[in-house]
This record gives C-alpha cells, sequence and structure tokens, in this order.
C-alpha cells in the first residue's frame, strides 16, 4: 500500500521531503549557526506554499483570503490566550528561537506554520461516504493533535516553546493534546465555514503538511526521541496513503495541481 502511494506522489514532493529531513539534522547540530533565524522564516515559508498554492486553485482568491485571514486571527487569539490563562494547553510560553513575538507572547511566524497543518488535516480528514460536517471535524482534531505528537517534544527540545513544569510526554504535558482536540476541532470548523469545501479537496493542500512532519520526524530521529519518530513515519506514510486516495478523485488535473511547488 505505501509503494503505491509513493508511486502516486510527485517527485518533488519526495525530494523536498528528504531535504527537510536533512535539514533537521542542521538544526539539531548547529542551532546557533549564523544566520540560523533568517533560514527558520524562510524555511517556514518554503514549507507553507504549496498548501497555498493548492488552497488558491480550490477555494479562489477570496475563499482563500477569508480562511487563512480567519486562521490567522485563530491561531494568534488562541495561543496569547493559552499563554495568558494556561487554558487549554497548559502552562508553556515561547522560547527566543523562533524571532520576534506579537505582543511579546506569540510569534510573528506562527500563522505559516499553523495554518498549513490545519489545512492539510482538515483535506486529508475529507471522505465521500462522510455523512456529517462534525465527524469530518472531529477526524481534523485527531489528525491535527496526532500531528502535534510529533511536533511537540521536537520544538521543546529546539527550545521553540518551552514547558517549565514539564510533563509526561518527552517534556510535554498531558493537557497540551487534550487542548490540541480542543483548539483542532475550532479551526477545523473555521476554515470549513470560512471556505466553500466543495467536493474532493486537492491533494496538493496536504504537500505542506507531508512535508512538516518529514522535517519534524527527522528532528525526533536526530534528537533520540524515540515514539515522536515512528510516530511521524506513520503519519507520513498515512498522509502520502490519504494523498493518492485524492489524487484519484482528480484524475484530470493532476498535472497541474498536484505539484508540491
Amino acid at each position: 500500500m505505501f509503494t503505491q502511494a509513493l508511486r502516486a506522489t510527485p517527485r518533488p514532493l519526495i525530494v523536498a521531503s528528504a531535504l527537510f529531513f536533512a535539514a533537521a539534522y542542521f538544526a539539531i547540530r548547529f542551532p546557533d549557526a549564523p544566520g540560523a533565524g533568517v533560514g527558520s522564516y524562510v524555511s517556514t515559508f518554503l514549507i507553507a506554499l504549496p498548501s497555498f498554492v493548492a488552497f488558491l486553485r480550490y477555494l479562489g482568491a477570496r475563499g482563500t483570503a477569508i480562511s487563512l485571514l480567519a486562521l490567522t486571527a485563530f491561531g494568534y487569539a488562541i495561543e496569547m490566550m493559552g499563554i495568558v490563562t494556561r487554558f487549554p494547553y497548559g502552562p508553556f510560553y515561547y522560547g527566543d528561537a523562533l524571532g520576534a513575538k506579537l505582543f511579546g507572547l506569540v510569534p510573528y511566524l506562527l500563522p505559516l506554520s499553523y495554518a498549513p497543518l490545519v489545512i492539510g488535516a482538515v483535506a486529508a480528514s475529507w471522505s465521500p461516504g462522510l455523512p456529517r460536517r462534525a465527524l469530518w471535524i472531529i477526524r481534523s482534531a485527531l489528525l491535527l493533535t496526532l500531528v502535534d505528537g510529533v511536533l511537540d517534544p521536537g520544538a521543546a527540545s529546539l527550545g521553540f516553546w518551552v514547558w517549565p513544569g514539564g510533563g509526561a510526554y518527552y517534556g510535554v504535558p498531558l493537557s497540551n493534546y487534550a487542548g490540541w482536540l480542543f483548539s483542532g476541532a475550532l479551526a477545523a470548523a473555521l476554515l470549513l465555514a470560512a471556505g466553500r469545501w466543495r467536493g474532493a479537496p486537492l491533494p496538493g493542500l496536504l504537500d505542506s503538511a507531508v512535508v512538516a512532519l518529514a522535517f519534524w520526524a527527522g528532528v525526533s530521529v536526530f534528537s533520540g526521541l524515540l515514539f515522536p519518530a515512528l510516530l511521524g513515519t506513520a503519519l507520513y506514510a498515512h498522509l502520502l496513503h490519504l494523498r493518492a486516495r485524492l489524487r484519484a478523485c482528480h484524475p484530470a488535473k493532476t498535472t497541474p495541481d498536484d505539484r508540491p511547488v
């Protein structure tokens, strides 16, 4: 099954995944290298770009603008609330590795990393047999939470954010994942309400999440985080399978729309 999904995956997406997996090694070994801050901004933008382009093709300019603005506002709001009130994630704060912060709390970079994950999770959770939108939202929230199970331990090891009290899962408290279920459901519902998602999503909507998973799985591998590394590998394969399924729903569009960049 994975071999079939791999064959249906565009070569540029495989190459981008391999490059960002390798980049994780340098992020771990040389976090303070000259230009690392600029590199973080550039790499985050490059990871986000494929899904943003596919989103523009899927919803059009107006739907894309409304959806991204809504996700940006929500992302800043929920993260600020989390830092100030400790709800819904538990006590945490952002380190200095992600650069300047809005109101000194949340990095300006947040929308570029958060929105593509939500877009990818919602697109991956689509199914022609889903009887209700509520089930689509729940599936999206569960997938986002699993992705965060790969992302958070690695991000904490890089100093992107800090959990002062530690936690049971590689230093991350379990309350964080309950919070991701909550915020993920809200984000998925907001995204579906802001845009007119009709018919099968384009496979390219998953591409940024796929590349992001390759990077964070690499961070886990090179940091010695065994379970997040295994989870990241499994989720990467799962997203490629779901991408191939969406690709089959768009046989006439796979040539222009199936490219990750």
